[in-house]
């Protein structure tokens, strides 16, 4: 593919067409209609934020019906390996505005290339955040990316480095850390627990290899670039399904491309956990492996600087039988001390917003760092991949912050990241 191709006609560049013609004395009809100047449901063109959308599979659409349904977005490109996906895509933006000026591209590059775009909303499989991330920042875009935001440790300091470096806004696109937490949430930050003393998480564990059969890639997807980063491995539908499941026969199952429900769920489980009891900031500085013993199942333990303990998975009779505690479902359950403590304000959505996609664009606007900030997002998501390590070695870690890697522990640190296949190497 040629990704030097010159972009569809856009109205900065026709504006700079104009403004060239009418320079060199040129006369030329042109209309600015209404809906250019705004009204009262859509901002004036120059104060809307042009997005576009790469991966529109499962959460890709729903990302982008969000986002289509903002009156200060103006939707202008998808991009997807597969054919239908594009093709549904493009069609929803068409709707939406009347017309058929959607792009649709195959290679998430020709989109970066283009510099009339602001912001991009990325719902790839896991194994494409980081270079589709850090891509998008040197090209100028901001990110509102899918959760897991991270596949890899190291994955997370480069992904941080490039926002920052690159003065761009990222916004991690969990939606439940927020919104499906704050019966937990609330308490906590008010103090009604005291202190907190450990977390339980139950969720299900890490990815596995994946062995299914090798089929012929069908013409309407794009197999190479689906796999990018990931190793060369031959077509099957199993491996590229996008259904939540992590029972096999999704790319969500596999170790290849994503870390399974440990992250998959585990992103919102852990992000609601983390979040209310005040660990955002913070990484695990101890891993501990617990075997099984007397027909309990193995689980893991992460200890924190301020002395909290995160356990994913410990069986209940393991758990504090007394303390102050509060719970979500069977998912999440948070013990406290019980001593009194100041109540603190609970960080919100800017600007009153009710979504995550809300906060996202006004952080666009304003230059402020989002909810789930990529370093908050990334402090989170340490630890499901510290857990998925521990697991794979059966034994216990040390973290150190500063260098980002495991203390004198050679064969842990050859774990946190994974080879790339060229040219995608980050």
């Amino acid at each position: 593919m040629d990704v030097t191709q010159a972009p569809a006609e856009t109205r900065r560049s026709f504006l700079g067409r104009f403004g060239a013609a009418a320079g060199a004395g040129i006369s030329a009809p042109y209309v600015i209609t209404s809906k250019a100047l705004g009204d009262a449901t859509t901002p004036p063109a120059s104060d809307r934020i042009v997005m576009a959308g790469i991966g529109i599979g499962n959460m890709g659409t729903g990302d982008q019906n969000a986002f289509l349904g903002r009156p200060e977005v103006q939707y202008v490109a998808v991009c997807d390996v597969r054919q239908k996906w594009r093709d549904d895509a493009k069609g929803r933006v068409d709707a939406r505005y009347g017309n058929g000026d959607c792009r649709a591209v195959i290679d998430f590059r020709e989109l970066l290339a283009r510099d009339d775009i602001d912001a991009v909303h990325v719902a790839t499989p896991d194994h494409w955040h980081a270079p589709i991330t850090i891509a998008a920042c040197r090209s100028g875009k901001d990110v509102y990316l899918q959760k897991p935001e991270t596949l890899t440790l190291r994955e997370g300091p480069l992904m941080i480095a490039a926002a920052r470096r690159y003065g761009r806004v990222f916004s991690g696109g969990s939606q439940r850390v927020l919104g499906d937490y704050r019966g937990i949430v609330d308490p906590i930050w008010a103090g009604e627990i005291g202190e907190v003393v450990s977390v339980d998480v139950s969720v299900g564990g890490p990815s596995q290899p994946c062995f299914l059969a090798g089929e012929a890639a069908p013409a309407d997807i794009d197999w190479d670039l689906w796999l990018g980063p990931a190793p060369w491995q031959p077509y099957n539908p199993g491996r590229c399904s996008g259904s939540y499941s992590t029972g096999g026969n999704t790319w969500r199952s596999y170790i290849d491309y994503s870390g399974g429900s440990l992250t998959d769920w585990g992103a919102h489980h852990f992000g609601g956990a983390i979040f209310a009891a005040d660990l955002r900031e913070e990484q695990p500085v101890k891993v501990t492996f617990h075997p099984a013993d007397g027909g309990a199942a193995a689980y893991v333990s992460l200890r924190y600087p301020r002395g909290q303990e995160l356990h994913h998975n410990r069986p209940a009779h393991l758990r504090p039988a007394d303390g102050p505690q509060v719970a979500h479902g069977n998912a999440i359950i948070i013990t406290g001390d019980g001593r009194p403590r100041e109540p603190k304000p609970v960080p919100l959505y800017r600007d009153g917003e009710t979504s995550i996609y809300g906060d996202f664009l006004a952080c666009v606007k304003t230059r402020e760092r989002p909810f789930r900030d990529i370093e908050l997002a990334v402090n989170t998501m340490t630890a499901p991949h510290m857990i998925g390590i521990a697991y794979r070695l059966e034994r216990s870690l040390e973290w150190d912050r500063p260098t980002q890697v495991f203390v004198n522990d050679a064969e842990a640190n050859r774990l946190l990241d994974r080879a790339r296949r060229e040219p995608w190497i980050i």
